[in-house]
């Protein structure tokens, strides 16, 4: 390996924080230890060091926060494809050994820890390792802050790596080997990290070396302790380096901290005037003879307490939408940096820190539970569930400040003082990718009315909305899909759906590239402003798209909120300046020249875009605004929302005729493979099984009773289950089991599926009207089918199998898919277990 500067190349650097996690103890037993908040800081500090290190070039750093196993590997995959000089990989978060300790796994979002070495949600070391070094990157360099990062050395060296590939693998470690890690606090990044990128951020060349050099010194001499009161002390793979085997990490520019000659005296003049104003005109002849020597100088001004021209900057707390939080934090840059937020000394005034959580965690804090984000407790703790107290916050929608202030009852530590409206306004669109945007026409539909001209265009279209929950932006879009009086069920049968949606809409645009054959036939429901080129990931990489602006979805109307904290503030007067001009700077000409720049439109008028010539093509210039956002029915469609992925119904039929026999036994049999679909129901889902047979009468047995179950006890139902002497008749049994669960669904929005699982043979009765009636009813029904045929061909154009998925919206499988893991995944769909 040769000294190498990677400037210039490909590079890229992936830094996964995972801050949040899906199972924490003591509410899960088999939990994670708790959050971690420091990890948000972590993730940004340090993307933020790469971004002004100039190593890596502004679209070629990516931060993946909190993310679950698939979405993690399928970042890393599409990393390890594009880059070809120096690839990064970065993680902060939970990490444990195996029971025999040769293994460190790193916890991802929905990770839980199991008796003996179960440990789902996790990502073993090795794999990681093992896609590393088939990288096309020419150095790879890992940097682990985590429990246990130190065992990452003896991994590499027990890899099989016959090709030598894996010393392209670099490894920088926060802790030695068998050590656990404080988590930090809310207000910072952990030690390591925040070490990390002080050296970083220090100017001039930083090489690996000298970074793992003065990160390991720094933490020496500021003694942090590790768990046990023993010192964390970072580690790094066979160390020290080789003078010419190194790789380059930034190269920001060196900070000058000396003056020129005319600025030093100029400074000096000035603070001397200062002294003597304090001195009286007895001290001028002191002072003047004191100016012509630079020591005397010094000393007098020390004497008159101002050898320091620039006091603490005061930092202001800003929280905002996880969707705005990259052009909040891209405005705050530029106030920090401008003429407004400094002084006639050339001091800064005040610094801004963005962060940003869950749209509905910080509505439900701010209304119901200001006093635990005074006084933290154990169990209720927003500091770190969400982060500090804010000074401000910018919600996406000013209907979010109504909501906070309908839910607040009894006392209040927070009082909101929100502006009368927005500053900047982003309509929420449906992106559709180059190639559909002829099936949709840009204005003047409805959002469900967009939808199923998609539907109609050839090709596989799939719509993708990031999550309700979290971001504003998905949640207005939410609005709009149930409006009309929609069934939330088939709304959102109307959404591509795999695994947990993505939490914000810029982490769905740059999740979509990592499958192009997904990009290219995916529509999302997103803010505008996100389309502009060189948000959040590598432009190149994305499908280019088209806006379509739905006239019943709500647009994102950023408001400035000031938050006052009853008791919190000693420095109440400073900081209300401080918040008040950097107000005045946001929404007026300088702050909306940068909102502007990120792709924002004028809050008013017609809707113009702030900056035209940085909007990518595929927009509409003027735009006809939809109705503000009602808090009422934001409220309502989160509820609604929450009904459609709660727990769910599932009916299965199972094919119990004599033609069943040769395909009955093993996992790969009808009752084996419903048993593998069982880890995808919880223990709120309702289900039952029907063995379908006969010609006559109901056509159909209970195996199971409908309700709640143990796992064990559906398994011993299909267990018993047995092939009958009889023919089946398809048709009969499919009309009773949607008209069952018809009824079972009249009442809520809960999720339901039929599960029909056969081997065709019986087909013969689903034809002409029989087939005609089935499909009818599939269709108002609201209920998904799921066809399953264990021979190949039946779900073919035009087959009774494709024609009944089809008209109730749900799956057709045959013996030519993956079977198991598909079928699997549309139970785990509607139902709230493991999957």
């Amino acid at each position: 390996m040769s000294r190498f500067d990677p400037r210039g190349e490909v590079n890229r650097a992936l830094l996964i924080g995972v801050s949040e996690y899906d199972h924490t103890a003591p509410d899960h037993p088999q939990g994670v230890t708790g959050q971690l908040p420091a990890v948000r800081h972590n993730r940004r500090t340090l993307e933020d060091a790469l971004h002004r290190g100039n190593v890596f070039g502004a679209h070629e750093v990516r931060a993946l926060a909190s993310p679950t196993p698939d979405e993690f590997t399928g970042a890393l995959r599409r990393a390890c494809q594009d880059a070809r000089g120096l690839l990064l990989l970065y993680f902060a978060g939970h990490a444990v050994t195996s029971t025999s300790g040769n293994e460190l796994h790193l916890q991802m979002r929905t990770a839980r820890v199991l008796t003996g070495d179960g440990l789902p949600g996790s990502v073993s070391f090795s794999e990681v390792l093992g896609e590393l070094v088939e990288s096309r990157a020419r150095q790879v360099v890992v940097i682990l802050d985590c429990c246990y990062a130190g065992n990452a050395a003896e991994i590499w060296h027990r890899f099989d790596d016959p090709k030598r590939k894996k010393h392209k693998v670099l490894l920088l470690m926060s802790v030695q080997p068998n050590r656990c890690i404080l988590g930090g606090d809310a207000d910072a990044p952990t030690p390591f990290t925040r070490e990390l990128v002080h050296v970083l951020d220090q100017g001039g060349e930083v090489w690996l070396s000298r970074l793992y050099a003065a990160v390991k010194q720094r933490m020496a001499e500021a003694k942090y302790k590790a768990e046990d009161d023993d010192s964390q002390r970072p580690q790094a793979l066979a160390p020290p380096w080789d003078p010419d085997a190194d790789v380059l990490l930034a190269a920001g520019p060196v900070i000058d901290h000396t003056d020129p000659p005319v600025s030093w005296l100029q400074r000096m003049l000035d603070r001397a005037r200062k002294a003597l104003e304090r001195l009286g005109c007895t001290g001028l002849a002191m002072v003047l003879a004191l100016l012509a020597t630079g020591a005397g100088g010094y000393g007098v001004l020390v004497l008159t307490g101002d050898s320091d021209p620039c006091a603490p900057a005061l930092e202001l707390r800003l929280l905002t939408d996880p969707d705005l939080e990259q052009a909040m934090k891209a405005a705050a840059d530029a106030y920090v940096a401008s003429d407004a937020n400094t002084t006639d000394d050339g001091c800064r005034r005040s610094g801004v820190t963005v962060y940003s959580a869950g749209a509905a965690s910080v509505v439900s804090a701010l209304g119901k539970r200001t006093d635990a984000w005074q006084q933290p407790r154990d169990d209720d703790n927003p500091q770190r569930d969400i982060g500090p107290q804010p000074d401000v916050w910018i919600p996406g929608t000013r209907a979010d400040v109504r909501r906070v202030t309908a839910a607040q009852e009894d006392r209040v530590f927070a009082r909101l003082e929100p502006d009368a409206g927005p500053f900047v306004y982003s309509p929420v669109v449906l992106a559709v990718p180059e190639g559909l945007d002829d099936a949709v026409k840009p204005t003047g539909r409805s959002l469900s009315q967009l939808v199923t001209d998609l539907e109609k265009a050839p090709g596989e279209a799939e719509v993708h909305r990031p999550d309700p929950e979290f971001a504003d932006a998905a949640l207005l879009a939410t609005v709009g899909l149930y409006g009309g009086g929609a069934d939330a069920r088939r709304a959102e049968q109307l959404l591509a759906r795999s695994g947990r949606p993505e939490p914000s809409a810029a982490g769905l645009l740059c999740a979509l590239p990592d499958v192009d054959a997904v990009d290219d036939r995916s529509a999302a429901l997103v803010p505008e402003f996100l389309l502009r080129s060189g948000v959040g990931c590598h432009p190149v990489t994305r499908a280019p798209r088209t806006a379509a602006y739905p006239d019943d979805v709500p647009g994102l109307e950023p408001t400035f909120v000031r938050v006052r904290w009853e008791d919190g503030e000693r420095d109440a007067d400073a900081r209300d300046a401080e918040v008040a001009r950097f107000r005045s700077w946001l929404t007026g000409r300088e702050g909306r020249k940068v909102l502007g720049e990120q792709g924002f439109r004028s809050a008013h008028g017609e809707r113009r875009l702030l900056d035209p010539k940085s909007a990518p093509e595929g927009l509409t210039d003027e735009v006809r605004p939809a109705d503000s956002a009602d808090p009422s029915a934001m409220d309502k469609a989160l509820e609604r929302y929450g009904n459609a992925h709660g727990p769910g119904r599932v009916l299965y039929l199972l094919d119990s005729s004599g033609s069943m026999a040769g395909l009955w036994d093993g996992p790969s049999g009808g009752p084996g493979i419903l048993r593998q679909t069982l880890t995808g129901l919880g223990g709120e889902d309702e289900y039952g099984m029907w063995a379908v047979h006969g010609l006559k009468g109901r056509g159909h047995t209970g195996l199971l009773d409908f309700g709640t179950h143990a796992r064990r006890d559906a398994e011993r139902a299909l267990d018993a289950a047995r092939v009958r002497d009889a023919e089946a008749d398809p048709s009969a049994a499919l009309l009773e089991a949607l008209a069952f669960m018809r009824e079972r669904g009249a009442d809520d929005e809960r999720p339901q599926l039929i599960v029909y699982l056969t081997d065709g043979e019986d087909d013969n009765r689903l034809t002409g009207e029989e087939l005609e009636q089935v499909v009818g009813r599939a269709r108002t029904a609201g209920v998904p089918v799921a066809m399953v045929t264990l021979n190949s061909g039946a779900c073919d154009r035009d087959r009774p199998g494709t024609r009944i998925a089809e008209a109730g919206r749900g799956r057709c499988l045959d013996a030519g898919d993956d079977l198991v893991p598909t079928l699997r995944d549309e139970v785990a769909r509607t139902g709230t277990g493991e999957e």
